[in-house]
């Protein structure tokens, strides 16, 4: 089997900086996945390959120029000694490009750094933002707040206990019956109810959680809402620093919420006040970061910790790498570190590259998925990604089963082995590890099924476009089963659902991944799989149907997470199409295109792109679906969307 350099769906990275420039100009769309087809195919196109990163960003609004902007040296004078590596907890410009423009100015006047802020005026507190982030100041105009609900509309519905369902506590992704009180005979009635657009933003990350009456959502500005789900009045609201990344836990004994950050920080909140009860930085690594949801079971609160180091390889004088990726334990009480699991060896000086940048390994095996708990063994299964460095460890592309009370490793499953990669690999310089590769990241969370002949089966999505069937007691491989070519942005990205012994698997495939590789479209798998748990067998495909007609960004492929409830999948496509399936014959119930204008709760208007990250939350005869991506090389968008069958 032939395998090519990975990408990098699951990553909110978009770094800008000078010295950044030309490493992300290949490597963006190309840092984690994994392909069955690569290079030269008889009869194919010629490869293209991104010629700027204005290729890889989407975006609606003004930019700013970095060659021009007065921010520039500002920023090199007064930050840029701690922020390009001087100082180890400094966050890295390509986090700060991610932070809202506001959010840095406030850091400068009254935040933690307000001490190098004294050293500028109001003005150049704004240059620097607008530097760091890319946004003229003067566009950037955050809406007012969603209307405050009163009455009846401001109660919550204390009754509404959140169940054990979805990211971070059945990653299962299937919602009962009782939950969703949505009957397959009514999705194709499903209209659009109210849509909300998110303030500044050009994606939309985190899942929607219901509970207590209420929706709960996060948003790239670091604004968290609870909503009315029915009016779309807001009970609350509450602004952190940086974007929510991750999907809400809700905790039904202390009505908390939990959450992770694009700076690698948990939060709780007071579910019915909005009030951030503590928040803890999960790694001192300046780039780590949260991408896979908290996991809530057994007391604790499992958290995934990656990060974006991959990329800082990319310059040959980086000296790559010291990241290790890793599951911490918490106190959910308290946050406070019970125990952490490592999915990396311990990084050891290995030499140097032939430029004179020191070589550190293994490191990386970041994990970007949500954990998943089994309270009948308490145990944790969770899947790591590929090394960055030399040497390649048996730790990367793996699948990890430890004790939930100690976090000692029970067993651990390499699903492909002599995998480490970083962004040099793309850019061919020095800091490319000698095993180039392939990057087949472990990317969505491992499903423990009942299959239908009554035995537990660990279901694993691979980047790779595979799935594989695990004894969750002993790791043991029982079937693998390929479903697409897989490659750079395709296989399985963010999440698998099962219903019963039936796992529902969407492959992303994308025809052009712009890393000048091509795949064999026979191979090309974009579409929902619905598989056997028991034997890998597949049991029904449906293709992505691709109506694109040649939009810019535009693919049919499913990178997003996918959710069951009885009889119906939902899912989203990169087309920006959102679609409900029969889950018994894969056809296709309802469709909406989320590109289209919709007019919002405060009478403005906003639109979807391509639809990545999270999937559908179901609830009480409503369907809440997040759409927009506007980064590598997706459509951008900033919907919120609650459907509700018409009577």
């Amino acid at each position: 089997m032939t395998t090519v350099p990975p990408s990098l769906p699951r990553l909110g990275l978009l770094p800008r900086f000078r010295m950044l420039r030309s490493i992300t100009l290949l490597a963006l769309p190309a840092l984690a996945a994994g392909g069955l087809a690569t290079g030269a195919l008889e009869g194919a196109p010629p490869a293209k390959r991104i010629s700027s990163t204005d290729d890889l960003q989407v975006y609606d609004t003004p930019r700013i120029d970095p060659a021009t902007a007065p921010g520039r040296p500002l920023f090199e004078q007064h930050c840029a000694m701690c922020h390009m590596g001087g100082v180890a907890k400094a966050a890295s410009p390509a986090f700060l490009a991610m932070v809202a423009p506001d959010s840095i100015v406030a850091a400068l006047t009254d935040g933690v750094m307000r001490s190098q802020g004294a050293m500028l005026s109001a003005e150049q507190k704004v240059q620097v933002a607008e530097y760091i982030t890319r946004v003229p100041f003067a566009s950037y105009q955050r809406p007012a707040p969603p209307k405050q609900c009163t009455g009846r509309a401001a109660e919550f519905d204390l009754t509404d206990v959140p169940g054990p369902i979805g990211w971070g506590r059945d990653n299962r992704r299937f919602i009962p019956a009782a939950v969703a009180q949505l009957p397959a005979a009514a999705v194709p009635k499903l209209k659009l109810k109210w849509a909300f657009a998110y303030p500044a933003a050009n994606r939309a990350r985190s899942q929607p959680t219901l509970a207590w009456g209420t929706m709960f959502v996060g948003s790239q500005d670091g604004t968290i809402f609870a909503f009315d789900p029915d009016s779309g009045c807001t009970r609350w609201t509450t602004r952190l620093s940086a974007e929510a990344r991750t999907a809400i836990v809700a905790d039904p004994d202390t009505r908390r919420l939990y959450f992770g950050d694009l700076l690698g920080k948990v939060h709780a909140l007071d579910a019915m006040t909005g009030k951030e009860l503590w928040a803890e930085r999960m790694s001192d690594h300046p780039d780590a970061t949260i991408t896979g949801t908290p996991t809530l079971g057994g007391g604790l609160l499992y958290v995934p910790v990656s990060s974006l180091e991959v990329v800082q390889a990319g310059n040959p004088a980086y000296a790559c790498c010291t990241f290790r990726g890793s599951v911490v334990a918490l106190d959910p009480a308290t946050g406070r570190e019970v125990w952490r699991a490592w999915t990396a060896g311990e990084p050891k000086p290995q030499g140097k590259t032939a430029a004179g940048a020191p070589i550190l390994g293994p490191s990386g095996a970041p994990v970007w998925n949500s954990p998943t708990y089994d309270p009948v063994t308490d145990r944790v299964f969770f899947g790591s990604g590929e090394n960055y460095s030399t040497p390649a460890d048996s730790n990367s592309d793996a699948v990890f089963a430890v004790e939930a009370r100690t976090g000692r490793q029970i067993w651990r499953t390499q699903l492909t082995a002599r995998d480490a990669w970083n962004v040099g690999c793309m850019v061919g310089n020095d800091s490319c590890p000698t095993e180039n590769g392939p990057d087949h990241d472990v990317a969505a969370s491992p499903l423990l099924v009942t299959a239908d002949n009554g035995r537990p089966m660990l279901v694993v999505g691979q980047k790779s476009g595979e799935a594989w069937g695990l004894d969750p007691a002993t790791g043991k491989i029982a079937w693998r089963t390929r479903l697409g070519h897989g490659g750079t942005q395709g296989g399985v990205h963010f999440g698998m659902a099962a219903e019963g012994g039936t796992v529902f698997v969407p492959i992303n495939d994308m025809a052009d991944t712009y890393d000048a590789r091509v795949y064999d479209a026979k191979l090309r798998g974009s579409g929902l799989h619905a598989i056997d748990a028991a034997t890998g067998k597949v049991r029904w495909f449906t293709r992505a149907p691709d109506t694109c007609r040649g939009a810019k960004f535009c693919d049919p492929g499913i990178s997003a997470a996918v959710t069951a409830i009885p009889g119906v999948v939902f899912a989203g496509h990169l087309d920006g199409m959102f679609r409900a399936y029969d889950s018994r014959t894969g056809r296709v119930l309802w469709a909406f295109d989320t590109r289209q204008p919709m007019p919002t709760i405060d009478g403005k208007t906003t639109k979807g792109g391509s639809i990545s990250g999270p999937g559908a939350a179901v609830w009480r005869g409503k369907v809440v679906m997040n759409s927009g991506y506007g980064m590598y090389s997706h459509m951008a968008g900033n919907a919120l969307m609650v459907f509700e069958p018409t009577r």
